[in-house]
């Protein structure tokens, strides 16, 4: 097997255990706090934990191999799922969550400089394309298990199935021998200038903001709607059955999406895909049947699906040197988390004031902001 072959097991396995996790995370704050609003505050406060911890990491991620920094954050994500399940005490989880959001920002940075290096430059939207289509296989089996387990036997044991999904894959990426040891002699410890670096340069501002759209939209359709759904008066199997719809058209159209990019080119991508998004929630917006709501929501996935696998190359892509991927791919991942607090703090004093319907006509406004942002990038074939 190839590396990427290797890492795609590897990946659908991680898979598996984030889709787990992530269809009941929300349940399992709201079964502390009992409140959606408490509960995109506290996730808002996680994902700027996250962004700060990106910056202060890079020289770790600089002098450290990413293969050993991968194994690492796998074996601290699986004991913190082992504990998540037998915990009753909520500052135990604050402190619990503290630190598998920081054992994330070492799993994302090290795993995608992993798939950059073992790329070729003109394989690498396709491999992203292999890579996250794989992946979202998992996450169209992960919710219909998370769901069918949580509703019969208990959210504990979610996460337990999900701490046994990522040590089997550690055991498999250690005996793999997936090596990377792309290290930089020279590392960069000033913050802020690390920070005002990264931005200096246009495009990957404009890649920044682009890439963070994808995420922003991914923490409302996890965060706010399963509790949406609850609340509507559906059993948590319908989250479920609502995630395992929403990843479907993911799996079905990445790997084309991500190759369409070499012949029109990622800016087209990319406006198509947002604009699309934009539009699928704005109808939500007007309809109250949930179900109708559930199933225009799935179908924006097909804009996702031109989004998720095409970002992270165009970064790649529009770096200058190869040292910079050490330096500059962790700050690029606070994207994830800058936006995502954008997304979930609005939304959580949006929900303080108006009705739930609301979110729809904001993250149609967010989606389309994203549409504008695309049309300045450099359109890379």
């Amino acid at each position: 097997m190839t590396g990427i072959a290797k890492l795609s097991v590897v990946s659908f396995l991680v898979g598996i255990s984030s889709a787990l996790v992530s269809t009941i995370w929300a349940l399992y704050m709201d079964s502390f706090v009992h409140s959606e609003v408490i509960v995109g505050f506290i996730s808002s406060g996680l994902t700027l934990i996250a962004f700060i911890s990106y910056f202060v990491f890079i020289p770790i991620i600089e002098k450290t191999s990413k293969s050993k920094i991968y194994a690492y954050s796998l074996i601290l994500f699986g004991i913190s799922y082992i504990l998540f399940a037998i915990n009753t005490n909520f500052y135990f989880f604050i402190i619990l969550a503290f630190l598998i959001t920081i054992g994330y920002t070492f799993k994302a940075t090290s795993f995608g400089i992993i798939i950059r290096d073992k790329s070729k430059y003109s394989a690498l939207a396709r491999n992203e394309g292999i890579i996250y289509t794989i992946m979202n296989c998992a996450w169209v089996v992960g919710p219909l298990v998370a769901g069918f387990i949580a509703n019969s036997y208990g959210i504990s044991i979610v996460f337990v199935l999900s701490a046994i999904f990522i040590f089997l894959s550690f055991l498999i990426f250690y005996f793999s021998k997936i090596t990377d040891d792309n290290i930089s002699k020279k590392t960069h410890k000033d913050l802020i200038k690390n920070f005002k670096d990264f931005f200096k340069d246009d495009q990957r501002k404009l890649s920044y903001f682009i890439s963070g759209g994808v995420n922003l939209w991914w923490g409302f359709i996890y965060l706010f709607i399963p509790l949406h759904i609850v609340r509507s008066g559906l059993s948590d199997l319908w989250v479920g059955y609502f995630l395992f719809a929403v990843a479907v058209p993911l799996i079905l159209t990445e790997y084309k999406f991500s190759k369409l990019t070499s012949k029109i080119g990622h800016r087209k991508i990319f406006k198509i895909g947002y604009l699309s998004v934009a539009i699928f929630s704005l109808l939500c917006f007007f309809i109250s049947n949930i179900y109708i709501v559930l199933g225009l929501l799935s179908l924006a996935s097909f804009g996702m699906a031109m989004l998720e696998p095409t970002t992270e190359t165009h970064f790649f892509k529009i770096l200058k040197k190869k040292s910079e991927e050490n330096r500059f791919y962790g700050p690029y991942n606070t994207s994830i988390d800058f936006n995502s607090f954008i997304g979930r703090i609005a939304g959580s004093f949006m929900l303080l004031f108006l009705p739930f319907k609301y979110l729809f006509l904001l993250y149609a406004l967010f989606m389309f902001g994203m549409f504008l942002i695309s049309s300045r990038i450099r359109n890379i074939f």
